[in-house]
């Protein structure tokens, strides 16, 4: 960069006022010693527009050329897959490829099979236990459904019972009302008898 920055504050005092002598170059002589100076100071490898072109180039090539890095980072792809692996990366693609066909021609037609064959038994013995659910499902909701009748039986069979304990309490009620009614009567009329007797005695 300061062969740069040198390269072109020296082109620019040259262009400008043309009173210093670029390095490497001959002061001008006779007549056309104008265009033969600008010649010799693009010609020749030392001069400041000849820097300038050069670090410009190398410029560009650092900054927007990537030719070269790309190219170094494929021979290092290149170096790193096929010099140091070798074939290891395609014999295990090999292999994977070989497992892979493998587990598609014998291993899932085989598990496939299997997993039916053993499926079938497990559905028939799914559906024995089902059947066999359903029986005992239907027992049980029969065997309720007879010890619910039975106990309606039962609770209407004691309201009727306890209806007719009742109506019998009632009546025996009345009955032992009408004789204590009776017996009442009785000891009022033996009272006024006895009452009547005394008034007889009580004259003399």
């Amino acid at each position: 960069m300061r062969s740069v920055t040198r390269g072109w504050a020296e082109l620019v005092g040259m262009s400008g006022g043309g009173t210093e002598t670029p390095t490497g170059c001959e002061a001008p002589s006779g007549g056309g010693g104008g265009g033969g100076r600008k010649r010799d100071s693009l010609g020749t490898t030392s001069s400041p527009a000849y820097l300038i072109i050069k670090d410009l180039g190398e410029i560009h090539s650092r900054l927007l050329d990537h030719r070269p890095v790309i190219q170094g980072e494929t021979r290092y792809f290149v170096k790193e897959f096929e010099e140091k692996r070798g074939l290891r990366e395609m014999r295990a693609l090999e292999n994977l490829k070989n497992m892979i066909h493998e587990t598609n021609e014998h291993t899932l037609p085989t598990c496939t099979e299997t997993m039916e064959d053993s499926l079938s038994h497990v559905l028939q013995r799914l559906q024995a236990a089902t059947a066999s659910v359903c029986r005992l499902q239907q027992r049980e909701q029969e065997r309720k459904k007879v010890h619910n009748d039975h106990l309606v039986a039962s609770e209407k069979q004691h309201i009727m019972q306890w209806e007719d304990f009742m109506k019998e309490q009632h009546s025996k009620q009345a009955d032992v009302d009408e004789e204590h009614r009776k017996a009442m009567e009785k000891l009022k009329e033996q009272y006024a008898e006895m009452e009547k007797d005394l008034a007889k005695f009580s004259t003399f």
